[in-house]
C-alpha cells in the first residue's frame, strides 16, 4: 500500500478505478500535485492531449480563432489542476457535464437566428452521429465556434485527472477525443499516432512507476517496444476518411486524379503522384460545349478542400446566376455506376429518372442521394453567365457579405510570401480590377509551372509549396494555388471539380473518360455570378490524355471507347481563353467576350480601384491570409528525400528496434562482441596487456567455456588451448601475469600481446571462421 501511495497514485491508476486518492478525501495537497505531475506517466498524458488539441488547433487555424483557443486551453488546464486540489471527483464530474452543456448551448447560439430553430436535441444527436461516421468538423459552417466551445471541456477533465494521479484515465479520455477526430477524418496520421503512443506510454509508465525509479530504469525498453508496435500498427491500418489511399502502406499503384476529385466526397485531398483512367464514364449531348461540373469547395485547409453546408432535396427549378446568361441543355448517359451528377454551371433544372434522387448542394450544384445506375440518363438545363470582358471589369468589389466571408477564407498559417508573390504578379501585369487579377494569376501559373502527374507527396501548405518549392504539378495544384492567391487579395474564389468537355464525336455529342476529370477555379463577380478560369496548361494536359487513350487502345483495354469514339481523333477543349470566350459569343473572336485575350490593367468605370485595389482578406474565418506563417514554407520539393512523416516513423521504428534488441539482450551481446573485437590504442602498456587478456578470455568463453572459480588465468588458457585455442594465447596469459601481478610489461610486449589477441579474436568471429 505504501508503494502505491508513493507512486503518486500510479498504482491506483493502473487499477482503472476512479476513486479518492490515497490519503486525500477533499483533494490533493499542492505538494502531492507536484509529485503526481512529475511522474513519468504524465508524459504519456501530455502526448495524448496534444494529439486532440492539434486537431482543434487545425480547425481554428483554418476558420479563425487560434489565439482565443490558446487562451481557453491555458485557462482550462489551470482550472483543472486547481480543481485537483480543491474539488472532489464527483463535483469535478458535475462541473464537466455542466461545461459540456454550456458549450453546446454556446455553439447553438452562434448559429444565425434564422437557422436556430433547426437545432433540436434530435438534430444535435444526428449531427454528432454524422460526425462520428466521417463527416468532417470543418464541414460545419460554424466550425470555429464549435471548436472554441468544446475544446476546454475535455482539457479541464484531463488536467483534473492528471492532478489527481489518474494518469491512465486522463490519457484514455484524451485518446478517446483523438479517436473521435479519427472517425470524422480530421485527425491526421500524426495526431492518431500521438494519441495511441500517449495512451500506451501512460499505461506502461504508470505501472512501472509503482516499482520506483529502479523498476522504471529496468523496464523502459518494454514500454518503448510497445509504443513502437502501436505506432507501426496504427500507421499500417489508419486510412483517414476521404483520402484516396493509406498514407503509409505502399503499393497498389498511384491513385487516379478522378478518385480524388469527383467521387462526390465532401472533401478533396491534394495527393502526390496520380494516374489517368482511360475508361469511359459518360456521354453528353449538349447544345454548347462546357466543363461538366461535379462540385465546388469553399473551405481551404492548407492540405485540401472541404465543402461546408448541407445539401437539400431538389424540389424544382433553382435560382440561376444574377446576371445575363445563356441556356445550355445537356443530356447525360452514364456508362458505369456513378456517384455524381455532372452538369454545366449553373444547373437550374433536372429531368429524367435521376430527378428523384437529386440534391442541391450548398455551392450551387447537383448531387445524387444514391449511386446512379449504369446507362442511367438525365437532362440538365443550365444558365451560363454571358458577361463580356468589359462588363466583368466594371463589376467592382461590392461583394455580398456571405460571399465575401465564405470565399475569401484562408488558414491563418498561410505564409505571408503567398500574398506578397501575388501582389508582385498583379503589379507586373498592371492589374487594377478583380477580372484583371484573375487573368494575371491564371497566366502566371500557366507560364511558370510545368504540367506533370509525377510530383512528390505534398507536405504543408499546398499553395505555398507549389509556388515556391515545386516546379510542376497537375490541376489540383494549379487550381488550389490560384484560389489561394486570389483570396489573399480579398477576391472571392473557389475550387471546382468535374470533367473537361471530353472527346467530340459529333456536332453536339461528347464522350467523357476518367482522364477528363479536372479541377479549375470559379471567381465571383457582383451582378454576374461565378465565372470559370482554368490555370492548368491545356496543351500539356491534352498530350497526357491523348497518350493515355492511345496506350489503352493499343493494349486492348475495355471500356475505352463508345458512341463511335474509336473512329475519331481524341480532342480536348481549346486553351482557356478561347474556351471561355464561347460563353458570350459564337466563336470567341470578339475581344469584348469573357476570357478573350485582352490587355489587363485598363481602369474602366467603377472597376478602377485604389492603391489596395482588391482590399485585404478579412481576418478570422473570412480569409486571414495576411496573418501568421513564417513564410519559410513546408513543401516537399522532391529530390527523393523522405517526408517529415516518414522521418518520424523511421526514427520511431529505429527506437523500437533498439529497445527490442536491448530487451532480448542483443545490445549487450553486440557491445560485448564489439568490445572484444576492437581494442583502441592509447592505453599504457600494462593496461593494454590486461585488456588484451580480458578480450582473449571473452573469446575463449564464447567458443569453449567460462573460467571456473579458483582457476588461474594461465591454467584456464592452458586448458582451452588443449581444446583448440591458438597456442599463442599462452604468451598472452604470461604477459597478463606480468602486467597484473608483476612489475608490468614494456611497450613492445604490450603491442605484441594486443596483436596476438586481435588475430585470435578475428579468427574466432563466425563470419571470418566460415570464410577461412
Amino acid at each position: 500500500m505504501s508503494g502505491t501511495t508513493r507512486g503518486g497514485g500510479a498504482g491506483a491508476s493502473v487499477g482503472g478505478r476512479i476513486g479518492k486518492p490515497p490519503g486525500a478525501d477533499d483533494g490533493a495537497s499542492v505538494g502531492s500535485l507536484r509529485e503526481r505531475l512529475s511522474t513519468p506517466a504524465t508524459a504519456g498524458v501530455v502526448a495524448a492531449t496534444l494529439a486532440y488539441l492539434s486537431v482543434f488547433y487545425h480547425v481554428t487555424d483554418v476558420v479563425g480563432g487560434v489565439v482565443p483557443l490558446g487562451f481557453e486551453i491555458a485557462v482550462a488546464v489551470g482550472l483543472g489542476l486547481a480543481g485537483a486540489v480543491t474539488l472532489r471527483e464527483r463535483t469535478a464530474l458535475a462541473v464537466a457535464l455542466v461545461g459540456f452543456a454550456a458549450a453546446l448551448g454556446a455553439y447553438v447560439l452562434s448559429v444565425p437566428e434564422s437557422q436556430r430553430a433547426l437545432f433540436t436535441v434530435g438534430r444535435l444527436a444526428r449531427d454528432l452521429l454524422a460526425l462520428a461516421s466521417g463527416l468532417s468538423v470543418l464541414r460545419l459552417v460554424n466550425a470555429g465556434a464549435w471548436a472554441l466551445s468544446l475544446a476546454p471541456v475535455p482539457t479541464f477533465v484531463v488536467a483534473y485527472l492528471t492532478g489527481r494521479g489518474r494518469h491512465v484515465w486522463a490519457a484514455t479520455l484524451a485518446a478517446a477525443a483523438t479517436g473521435f477526430f479519427v472517425l470524422t477524418g480530421d485527425a491526421g496520421l500524426g495526431a492518431t499516432l500521438a494519441g495511441a503512443v500517449g495512451l500506451t506510454a501512460a499505461v506502461g509508465l504508470a505501472g512501472l512507476a509503482a516499482g520506483g525509479r529502479r523498476g522504471l530504469a529496468g523496464q523502459w525498453d518494454t514500454v518503448v517496444v510497445i509504443v513502437t508496435a502501436m505506432v507501426v500498427v496504427t500507421s499500417l491500418v489508419t486510412v483517414v476518411p476521404g483520402s484516396a489511399q493509406s498514407p503509409i502502406v505502399p503499393g497498389g499503384g498511384a491513385p487516379s486524379v478522378e478518385s480524388s476529385l469527383v467521387s462526390n466526397d465532401q472533401r478533396v485531398a491534394v495527393l502526390g503522384s496520380i494516374s489517368l483512367s482511360p475508361s469511359v464514364r459518360f456521354t453528353v449531348e449538349s447544345n454548347r460545349p462546357a466543363y461538366w461540373r461535379v462540385g465546388a469547395y469553399d473551405r481551404y485547409t492548407g492540405g485540401g478542400w472541404v465543402r461546408t453546408g448541407e445539401s437539400s432535396p431538389y424540389r424544382g427549378a433553382v435560382e440561376g446566376p444574377p446576371g445575363e446568361s445563356v441556356r445550355v441543355e445537356q443530356t447525360y448517359t452514364v456508362r458505369t455506376k456513378f456517384d455524381a451528377v455532372p452538369a454545366a454551371y449553373k444547373p437550374v433544372r433536372i429531368r429524367g429518372e435521376t430527378r428523384q434522387i437529386a440534391q442541391v448542394t450548398s455551392n450551387g450544384g447537383f448531387a445524387p442521394a444514391t449511386t446512379l445506375a449504369e446507362n442511367e440518363s438525365y437532362t440538365v438545363i443550365s444558365r451560363q453567365p454571358s458577361a463580356t470582358t468589359a462588363e466583368l471589369r466594371r463589376t467592382g468589389v461590392d461583394y455580398p457579405a456571405g460571399i465575401q466571408s465564405r470565399y475569401t477564407q484562408l488558414p491563418g498559417s498561410t505564409p505571408d510570401r503567398v500574398r506578397d508573390r501575388t501582389q508582385q504578379v498583379l503589379q507586373q501585369a498592371d492589374a487594377s480590377t478583380p477580372y484583371d487579377a484573375a487573368v494575371a494569376v491564371e497566366r502566371y501559373l500557366e507560364s511558370t509551372k510545368e504540367y506533370s502527374l509525377n510530383v512528390p507527396n505534398p507536405d504543408g501548405s499546398i499553395a505555398d509549396s507549389f509556388l515556391f518549392e515545386m516546379e510542376s504539378g497537375y490541376c489540383t495544384y494549379y487550381a488550389t494555388t490560384m484560389v489561394t492567391m486570389l483570396r489573399s487579395q480579398g477576391i472571392p474564389a473557389r475550387f471546382v471539380t468535374g470533367y473537361t468537355t471530353g472527346q467530340r464525336v459529333g456536332p453536339d455529342e461528347y464522350v467523357v473518360r476518367g482522364l477528363d476529370s479536372h479541377a479549375w477555379v470559379e471567381v465571383y463577380f457582383p451582378d454576374v455570378g461565378w465565372v470559370r478560369f482554368d490555370p492548368t496548361p491545356a496543351a500539356e494536359r491534352t498530350d497526357a490524355e491523348r497518350s493515355t487513350v492511345a496506350e489503352a487502345r493499343e493494349a486492348g483495354a475495355s471500356n475505352v471507347d463508345t458512341a463511335g469514339s474509336a473512329d475519331g481523333v481524341y480532342t480536348t477543349p481549346a486553351p482557356t481563353f478561347e474556351e471561355t470566350a464561347d460563353i458570350g459569343g459564337a466563336n470567341g473572336t470578339d475581344p469584348n467576350q469573357v476570357g478573350a485575350i485582352a490587355s489587363p490593367g485598363r481602369a474602366v468605370d467603377n472597376g478602377t480601384l485604389a492603391d489596395n485595389p482588391f482590399g485585404t482578406a478579412p481576418g478570422g474565418g473570412g480569409g486571414n491570409a495576411t496573418t501568421g506563417g513564417s513564410g519559410d514554407g513546408a513543401g516537399d520539393g522532391g529530390g527523393g528525400l523522405p517526408s517529415r512523416r516518414e522521418t518520424v516513423l523511421g526514427v520511431t521504428a529505429l527506437a523500437g528496434v533498439v529497445a527490442g534488441a536491448r530487451r532480448l539482450g542483443l545490445t549487450a551481446r553486440g557491445y560485448r562482441l564489439l568490445w572484444t573485437a576492437y581494442q583502441p590504442s592509447g592505453d599504457d602498456p600494462t593496461a593494454a596487456a590486461e585488456r588484451a587478456y580480458r578480450r582473449l578470455e571473452a573469446t575463449a568463453t564464447r567458443r569453449y567455456r567460462e573460467r571456473r572459480p579458483g582457476e588461474t588465468p594461465r591454467q584456464y588458457v592452458d586448458n582451452v588451448v588443449r581444446r583448440g585455442l591458438d597456442e599463442d594465447a599462452q604468451a598472452v596469459a604470461r604477459a597478463y601475469e606480468l602486467a597484473h601481478y608483476g612489475p608490468g610489461v614494456d611497450e613492445t610486449t604490450a603491442a605484441e600481446t594486443v596483436a596476438t589477441v586481435d588475430r585470435i579474436v578475428r579468427d574466432g568471429l563466425p563470419v571470418i571462421r566460415r570464410l577461412r
